[in-house]
Formats: C-alpha cells, sequence, structure tokens
C-alpha cells in the first residue's frame, strides 16, 4: 500500500475501527504526516445461480438491484434500503456455504424482504415472481397480505 499523497510506502496505522462490512483504518504516512483512512473488507465468493431451466450464471448484484428499483418504483423505499436488501441477500448466500444455489433462494429472500417495507412493491415483485398472471391469484396474495400472513 503507498500513501495517495506522497507514494510513500512507508505507513503506520493509528485506529482500526471494526464494522459489520470490513475494517476501517486510519493511517498515517511517516515520509509526509499525512492521513488518511482505507478500508477492508473480506473477499468472499459467491455461490452460482441455478436457474429454472437448469442454466448456471454467476449471482449478478446488479441485475438483482434493477429487479428492486423497479418494483420500488415511484414508493417510498431508500436507495440505502435497497442496498441493504442486496447486502443481505449477499450474506445469506456466502452463508450457505454451498457452490451452487436455486434462484428461487433469491426471490425468497427478496420477497421477505419486500414485504417487511413495502407492501406495494412487494406485491410488484410478487407479480413477476410468483407468476400471478391472472387478477384472481393477485386477489389471493393481496388478501393474504391483508391477513398478516
Amino acid at each position: 500500500m503507498h500513501c495517495p499523497y506522497c507514494g510513500g510506502s512507508k505507513l503506520r496505522v493509528i485506529d482500526t475501527t471494526p464494522q459489520p462490512e470490513g475494517v476501517r483504518r486510519r493511517r498515517l504516512c511517516t515520509h509526509c504526516n499525512q492521513r488518511f483512512s482505507t478500508f477492508e473488507s473480506p473477499i468472499l465468493t459467491l455461490p452460482l445461480i441455478v436457474k429454472q431451466d437448469g442454466a448456471r450464471e454467476e449471482f449478478d448484484p446488479a441485475k438483482l438491484e434493477r429487479g428492486i428499483r423497479i418494483a420500488c418504483a415511484k414508493r417510498p423505499v431508500s436507495a440505502e434500503a435497497i442496498q441493504g436488501i442486496i447486502r443481505r441477500v449477499e450474506a445469506a448466500l456466502q452463508k450457505q456455504g454451498k457452490a451452487e444455489v436455486p434462484s428461487r433462494m433469491i426471490g425468497d429472500l427478496v420477497i421477505a424482504e419486500l414485504k417487511s417495507i413495502d407492501q406495494i412493491a412487494y406485491i410488484r415483485y410478487a407479480i413477476v415472481y410468483l407468476r400471478l398472471d391472472d387478477l384472481h391469484a393477485l386477489r389471493q396474495e393481496i388478501d393474504r397480505l391483508l391477513e398478516g400472513g
């Protein structure tokens, strides 16, 4: 690691603060006496996602974010809340410790998160995810949601 100010390689760690996502370190360059912060996070691998047709693909947080943003469009759901959902889904996938997981698992995690954050976003996501392709099926899901289930 090199100082971002002078490029020097003699650095001292002044302070270390553990955080949920990693470790924040305050550093001092002994050459130019400038201070700066670094953030260290573990590199964890994510499993391959097995789609319903049997195809396998890498987990793509950007793809997940697009789907969640569409469901949350024009709803009072903050960007921070969406990022929180993505982080929790990634963490749950990493905790599985498996090389492959079914795509259904991701959908289940997202739908549970949306249900607790915004019911309209939940219904929007459920229409696609649960394949609610007629008004009767949609009505049953809304009734289930209203009953608290």
